[in-house]
């Protein structure tokens, strides 16, 4: 008895002695490595308001605690205007097995949704105007089974008009240039003409261009054609911006876009999107959806009213051969010098 006393008591001291070691033994472990994130981005086409979209999810990321070189990784690719090229770029993401992707602008997103189909991988895009339309979401509200979500820079296309007649009072029709191949771009168009009567615009002659080669062409058909220009959030009108406004300025036709870096290019003012607020909430939602969050239970948002700034530009509208009201200046969010 004695000694199975002297066992008990001889376990009773090592187990003291292993548990008073253990926070010593724990510290001296090697920490298991971090998980670094995948994320595939891709855009359509390279132009500043894309990459301030892109900026801006990094940025909201970080803030989420996903910092890259530290628990991300983006692997970034341009599709350079090309739907071939897109969907190469969406089966590549897949295939590679990413974390999440990170589509920017309509075309990309619609190539990613495509090819994660059928997969676990989470979608959010980011500066896609019409995402149920381009059947890139089965719906804007949530919950959802589609594994996709996502931010829309759709403004409002009366508020853009009423500024243009504004600065332009006498403007009765309207030249404008996209790409029709842009579901986007249609959907924007189609609103406008919705609203054209109720603003004072009676004709809309429309210029369409399917390549930025073909932007210049479709300025010049526009010539002694209407009273100003207009351009919607259209990937390739935007990537040929200066031939448009080389086109005004020559022509003394007054030339409006629809988003503050148009303006800051040369067009004479714009009110749509901060698409560096776009990335941003777009990067919110990839953050939520990283840590646990199913896509599809977080609806699409569009761009608020308070995202949505003025911006002017009264040297380009010189060149152009008018002046912008000071009273439409006093309202801007941002005057471009």
């Amino acid at each position: 008895m004695k000694r199975k006393g002297l066992l008990t008591l001889l376990g009773s001291i090592c187990l003291i002695l292993v548990l008073a070691a253990l926070p010593f033994i724990t510290a001296c472990a090697p920490e298991q490595p971090q998980k670094v994130y995948r994320i595939g981005e891709c855009m359509i086409i390279e132009h500043p308001d894309l990459f301030a979209d892109q900026e801006g999810f990094h940025k909201a990321m970080a803030e989420a605690g996903f910092v890259e070189g530290v628990n991300v990784e983006y692997t970034f690719l341009n599709a350079e205007g090309d739907m071939s090229l897109a969907k190469a770029i969406a089966d590549r993401f897949v295939a590679e097995k990413m974390d999440l992707i990170h589509a920017i602008t309509t075309p990309n997103a619609q190539a990613c949704v495509a090819a994660t189909e059928g997969s676990d991988i989470p979608v959010v895009f980011s500066t896609c105007t019409a995402p149920a339309v381009a059947e890139i979401v089965s719906t804007w509200d949530a919950p959802r089974t589609d594994n996709v979500t996502g931010v829309s820079d759709l403004a409002d296309m009366k508020a853009q008009m009423k500024m243009i007649k504004e600065i332009c009072p006498d403007m009765k029709v309207l030249g404008t240039i996209y790409n029709a191949g842009e579901v986007n771009s249609v959907v924007q168009m189609d609103q406008l003409k919705e609203i054209m009567a109720d603003v004072g615009i009676t004709k809309l002659v429309e210029a369409s261009c399917e390549t930025t080669a073909a932007v210049a062409t479709a300025a010049n058909s526009l010539i002694g054609r209407c009273d100003a220009i207009y351009i919607p959030t259209d990937n390739t009108a935007v990537s040929g911006l200066e031939s448009i406004i080389a086109v005004a300025e020559e022509n003394k036709i007054p030339f409006f876009g629809s988003t503050g870096d148009m303006v800051d290019r040369g067009c004479i003012a714009a009110q749509g999107a901060d698409y560096g607020w776009i990335g941003e909430e777009a990067g919110r939602y990839a953050a939520r959806i990283l840590k646990g969050e199913f896509a599809g239970d977080i609806p699409v948002v569009a761009c608020s009213a308070e995202a949505c700034k003025l911006v002017v530009n009264p040297g380009a509208a010189q060149r152009m051969g008018i002046t912008i009201p000071q009273a439409v200046i006093d309202k801007a969010s941002r005057v471009v010098e």
